[in-house]
């Protein structure tokens, strides 16, 4: 019998709905079906009722589901005490990493050094699904996520910070050569933008801009990657696209322009930040990741 056996089983019998279960897990449907079927088979009862309709438990899944809860909660109550051992000793801290974070990644690992040099760091990066159903399995401590998303209840997502954002744009195009835009000034050029499944918070950010600003973004051609849209815009193609502030101050490109660019109210074009931790991780052992994160949102690296 596996743990995440019983997880998925407390899943799907809280929920009574294999697809809706999957979805709170971030995991295919089908790993979950499978590992019950396997927990089911260990033991050798069914513990829920499958029909095409509808999902319930069995009077064996009823008995067994309390059960089942006292030994994750059991499992949580292990880790908290294992975690705050090693929050009074030092500790890796497991941390998943957004691309693009530039010197804010730097500076978070600079100031977390100068409050906790007993503390060692592991870095890891990945899709957003991924990172939250990490840190969700306490395979992870804690992951940067840029935007605040959907994700498992038994997340937290704590701000940070804020990234402006900067319009990317041909060098050679006149808007280029301003120290700072207008978002309808834009309003004329193609948009490159990725797929909103591929980044929800961005995308809503920036087309909800533009329509703040009174336009609707022309839409261009979407690209498989960041660095194939600044390729295009390089050949001198009259469009814009996005990028984080510190992710543009790492590129280094004479055919591309970055300016930076304010709303409709005047403000800077900027997506907030977030750290994903689990409720039950100890205070103790992110505290340093928080002063550190607060340091570097306060620009105070020094003290």
């Amino acid at each position: 019998m596996e743990l995440r056996q019983l997880r998925y089983f407390v899943a799907v019998a809280e929920d009574l709905h294999f697809g809706r279960a999957a979805e709170r897990l971030l995991i295919a449907q089908s790993a979950v079906s499978q590992q019950v079927r396997r927990l089911e088979r260990e033991l050798g009862l069914e513990l829920l009722d499958r029909s095409p309709r509808r999902v319930r438990l069995t009077e064996a899944g009823e008995r067994f589901l309390p059960a089942a809860r006292e030994v994750l909660d059991a499992e949580q109550r292990a880790l908290a005490a294992v975690e705050q051992f090693t929050a009074d000793r030092g500790a890796l801290l497991r941390i998943g990493t957004s691309t693009g974070m530039g010197e804010r990644l730097d500076e978070v690992l600079e100031a977390l050094q100068r409050l906790a040099p007993h503390i060692k760091v592991e870095l890891a990066s990945g899709p957003v699904d991924q990172r939250l159903r990490r840190v969700a399995d306490r395979e992870w401590d804690a992951a940067f996520l840029r935007g605040e998303v959907d994700a498992p209840e038994q997340l937290i997502q704590v701000p940070v910070w804020r990234d402006e954002l900067v319009a990317a744009l041909p060098a050679r195009h006149p808007l280029a050569a301003e120290s700072g835009l207008r978002l309808e000034q834009l309003a004329e050029l193609p948009l490159f933008l990725t797929a909103r499944r591929n980044n929800p918070p961005l995308v809503d950010l920036v087309l909800g801009a533009c329509r703040d600003a009174g336009f609707e973004p022309v839409p261009g051609p979407s690209h498989g990657s960041l660095q194939d849209t600044l390729a295009t815009l390089g050949t001198g193609r009259d469009a814009w696209t996005v990028i984080y502030a510190s992710h543009a101050a790492q590129l280094r490109s004479e055919r591309v322009a970055f300016v930076p660019v304010r709303d409709a109210s005047g403000e800077p074009l900027a997506l907030p930040t977030v750290l994903a931790v689990h409720r039950s991780t100890p205070t103790a052992r992110l505290r340093p990741l928080l002063d550190a994160c607060r340091a570097v949102a306060r620009g105070d690296l020094d003290s």
